[in-house]
């Protein structure tokens, strides 16, 4: 096989995984009497985000091949993943302290993978005289198509009587309603796993001895204190909050209006995982802006951008409805949140690169995605559960019922607070000669993250 296309494979199969069940996990939490934990199972990924890459990457750099890691943590993941759906295969309503440490088991080895990942294609690439540059966008743009391939499949496959068919109707045996989503990211998983054993190898290269605080990037919290860089950091974590609310959230909201008789057919109500499939479409096409903003308004100018996105695709939730002409809202909010997400973590990674030296660089990225992914993603995720957890409840049949728009007014509300304080606190003049463009994509496919 041609060696981009097997990088091609392993990037789809990478980010297929996670969008098995990422973004409609919630709305089988809620009809397996975990509802009220959803927040929980969202903060988690935050969580072992913490400390899970760190430690799987020092593994990589000394003991095993990056590619080889990358198998076995999928084997792992997998495997959990499969005994997830065997748990709601055995109980309507499993025991809700095993499932939550095996789904804990899983993320905590998927989440490495994410960097594990990149640094395989990125080694492979350059062993074989390949520009990464150059060649590695167009192989990882096929990692969101996977993650959308599988939104779009959950979304419509149905097991129903022993049999398996696909339907857009409404129908309570769609994976993205049931414990087959699981199985079907746990089947990827192992997949996965056997196909790492093709890819090249990536050999060992020693390295200076580093000390433990730099091995584990502990040197960059000496950044904070430069005024401007602590008040980055401050507010990456700030946004940060806002990152994983609608993957938890978005397709139990949207889904929720089954509920109510009037919008019950509607195809938005159907098909929720498949509606917020546009956010990762619009993710993709967004990407392609950065270089464009970056060079004409500079950094601080694209990071408010972002900021009143998340705003909008709040708002757009708040006032929006499956029907026509609300649906459009929603679109509207899918569309935004491309916006959202890239300029804000490719932008943010680039003030990074360019502001620390180069002897913390690495530990620097490190820190900005742990307040953002790690710090700011918990604690916003589990402030948000406590929001929906006061304004709705879920009834008998499934549905998370209550006052949706008041809880989106109060993200926009934050979201808002936020980028205003980010406006008139932070420090940054644009000079327009500065050349951004020539590294936004590369720094892009190092920060990118669902």
């Amino acid at each position: 096989m041609n060696l981009k296309l097997k990088l091609i494979v392993m990037n789809f199969l990478e980010f297929a995984v996670w969008g098995a069940y990422l973004t409609c996990m919630g709305n089988y939490l809620g009809r397996a009497g975990m509802g009220a934990e959803i927040s929980w199972f969202y903060a988690i990924q935050g969580i072992v985000s913490i400390f899970m890459p760190t430690i799987m990457g020092i593994v990589a750099d000394k003991y095993i091949q990056p590619q080889r890691l990358l198998g076995i943590c999928h084997l792992i993941a997998g495997a959990a993943m499969i005994g997830l759906c065997y748990m709601g295969m055995a109980a309507d309503q499993p025991d809700k302290a095993a499932f939550i440490t095996l789904y804990t088991v899983s993320v905590a080895f998927y989440m490495p993978t994410l960097a594990l990942a990149n640094t395989t294609a990125f080694t492979i690439l350059k062993t074989h005289g390949l520009d990464t540059v150059k060649d590695f966008p167009p192989i990882r743009v096929f990692g969101t198509v996977g993650f959308i391939a599988t939104m779009w499949f959950v979304n419509c496959a149905v097991w129903d009587g022993g049999s398996l068919s696909f339907s857009l109707a409404d129908s309570s045996s769609k994976f993205q309603y049931t414990y087959m989503q699981f199985l079907v990211s746990g089947v990827l998983g192992v997949v996965l796993f056997f196909y790492c054993l093709t890819l090249p190898q990536c050999k060992l290269v020693k390295k200076p001895s580093q000390s433990v605080a730099e091995m584990l990037g502990l040197n960059a919290f000496k950044l904070f204190k430069q005024r401007r860089m602590a008040l980055f950091f401050i507010f990456s974590a700030l946004l940060g909050m806002s990152l994983q609310v609608t993957n938890g959230y978005a397709t139990p909201f949207i889904t929720s209006f089954k509920g109510i008789p009037a919008m019950a057919d509607t195809f938005g109500a159907n098909n929720a995982t498949m509606l917020v499939s546009l956010s990762q479409v619009a993710e993709a096409l967004c990407i392609l802006l950065i270089p464009f903003f970056l060079k004409r308004y500079g950094i601080k100018t694209v990071m408010l951008i972002a900021m009143f996105a998340w705003v909008l695709r709040f708002g757009f939730f708040g006032l929006g409805n499956p029907a026509f002409p609300g649906v459009i809202l929603f679109i509207l909010s899918c569309v935004v949140y491309g916006v959202a997400f890239d300029f804000f973590n490719v932008s943010g990674g680039l003030f990074v690169d360019r502001e620390c030296e180069p002897s913390v660089r690495a530990s620097g990225q490190g820190l900005f995605m742990l307040m953002t992914n790690g710090l700011g993603a918990t604690i916003g995720t589990l402030a948000a559960g406590e929001v929906i957890n006061h304004y709705c409840q879920w009834n008998d049949s499934g549905y998370l019922l209550g006052d949706w728009s008041t809880a989106w007014f109060i993200f926009a509300g934050f979201a808002l607070v936020v980028a205003v304080a980010f406006m008139l606190i932070f420090p940054y003049r644009h000079k327009p000669a500065e050349g951004w463009s020539g590294c936004v994509m590369n720094l892009s496919l190092k920060q990118h993250k669902y």
